[in-house]
């Protein structure tokens, strides 16, 4: 990000303030210009044009509060804004983050702080504005969106392990995008106009367990299997903690000697297969309980990288909304929306239980049901679950309750499979006895709600 190329607007009644927080940005290299009331900020915004503004809430003529709201009517494209006050209070901060302030500011001020959170909105400014998400996610190269310290180390760790044929092992929670760091790694290694196949581990019953991975002889006929489709290139095994015990064994030895029998076969199949599995629960556990193979998980772990969850590099979910808005733009023809600074303030703070994936279905509900171009904070809180009532005193509904009865119930059961599957470490097996479903009958029912395993 090249400083020289943005333009701040400093506005503070008090001179010393303003002039120390204006010398140390354009100390950073940034442009400067400062206001020392809300006129002359209203004419140096028309005629300068900012990238982002700093804004005193107490000032002689208009308060910063009045002057936001005016901003904000008049400006659907409006740069960040970052509050500042001496007399902070809660009320003020939350008032200005709901009309879309970027974020608050309390005096004296931080000048670190200040710095690193000029540098965020501006980061986030100008990756709402850029519409590269399609273009991201046909490239060859195709890559996890974020320029996060936990992306950048994640990423170039896998470009290091992609010159190798080492087996990897993906450790992180459901949605964080497992196979998409797979890809990556895959597409900048050697074997990258090979095959990459990818399987979720715990959608195969065990019962088919056996064909789906080493494939089957019969009448004359072959049947290939992942192994043999994936030759010359690589597997991945999603959540391979919910693999069956017969499998396990099997897959141990194809591993060691490159080789296997079709089911039904008497001559060995030699494959030349980069292995990468993940899982969301700890392997080790699942050795110690006797349900997952120890020497199957030390073959399976040459390396090991954790993929951290969203909440832990949250600078990174306007890149990512930006991202999905345009893909879905492009991708299913959905009209163009954007999200307000306020709702990406929300979103940023947001705990996103289910990670990146819970992200992109939020951003594909938006687009399908919303209306307008503007994304607004009370439309991002209702798609995540609740609606208020006429009563500020009411209490909230899950948004399902306003569909007729069939959708509610798909809703109902798709979240609550959803959490017990969660809760069950992907595994199938245990959700079975969990919420009191035959397997067979529970692998349609995941299938119908499009459920991924």
């Amino acid at each position: 990000m090249n400083k020289q190329n943005f333009r701040l607007l400093v506005v503070d009644d008090e001179p010393d303030i303003r002039g120390l927080v204006s010398e140390i940005l354009e100390d950073e290299g940034y442009q400067v210009a400062m206001a020392d009331n809300a006129s002359s900020a209203k004419a140096l915004k028309k005629s300068t044009a900012p990238d982002l503004i700093l804004l005193d809430i107490w000032m002689p003529d208009t308060d910063g509060i009045t002057l936001l709201k005016e901003w904000v009517a008049e400006d659907a494209m409006l740069c960040p804004v970052i509050m500042m006050s001496g007399h902070g209070s809660v009320e003020a901060a939350v008032e200005a983050t709901r009309l879309g302030a970027y974020d608050f500011l309390e005096k004296p001020l931080s000048m670190a702080k200040l710095l690193l959170i000029v540098a965020r909105a501006l980061e986030a400014s100008n990756l709402q504005r850029e519409n590269t998400g399609l273009r991201q996610q046909l490239a060859a190269d195709i890559e996890p969106v974020g320029k996060s310290a936990a992306v950048a180390r994640t990423k170039d760790q896998l470009k290091r392990l992609a010159q190798h044929d080492t087996r990897l092992l993906l450790v992180g929670e459901a949605g964080v995008g497992k196979v998409l760091y797979a890809r990556y790694l895959h597409n900048h290694s050697v074997r990258r106009d090979g095959p990459f196949i990818s399987v979720a581990v715990g959608s195969i019953s065990p019962e088919n367990s056996a064909v789906e991975f080493f494939g089957k002889e019969y009448d004359g006929k072959v049947y290939q299997g992942l192994l043999e489709r994936a030759n010359r290139g690589v597997l991945f095994l999603g959540e391979i903690g919910g693999m069956d015990k017969e499998t396990q064994l099997r897959l141990l030895s194809a591993l060691q000697s490159h080789s296997f029998l079709r089911v039904g076969g008497s001559e060995a199949v030699r494959v030349d297969v980069r292995i990468i599995a993940s899982t969301r629960v700890p392997l080790e556990e699942e050795v110690k309980a006797g349900r997952f193979r120890q020497d199957l998980y030390y073959v399976l772990n040459e390396v090991a990288i954790t993929i951290e969850p969203l909440r832990n590099h949250s600078e990174d979910v306007p890149a990512l909304l930006g991202f999905y808005v345009d893909y879905f733009v492009n991708q299913d023809n959905l009209p163009f929306r954007r999200f307000s600074m306020s709702a990406q303030n929300f979103l940023r703070n947001y705990s996103w239980r289910g990670n990146v994936r819970e992200l992109k279905n939020l951003v594909q509900r938006l687009m399908i049901l919303g209306v307008g171009e503007d994304i607004e904070l009370d439309e991002v809180k209702s798609a995540l679950g609740t609606v208020s009532t006429d009563s500020p005193n009411a209490p909230t509904v899950p948004d399902f309750f306003n569909l007729p009865l069939k959708d509610a119930r798909d809703h109902f059961e798709k979240a609550y499979l959803e959490y017990h599957l969660e809760r069950a470490g992907g595994s199938v097996a245990k959700l079975s006895a969990t919420v009191g479903i035959e397997r067979t009958h529970l692998y349609r029912k995941l299938h119908a709600l499009n459920i991924k395993l």
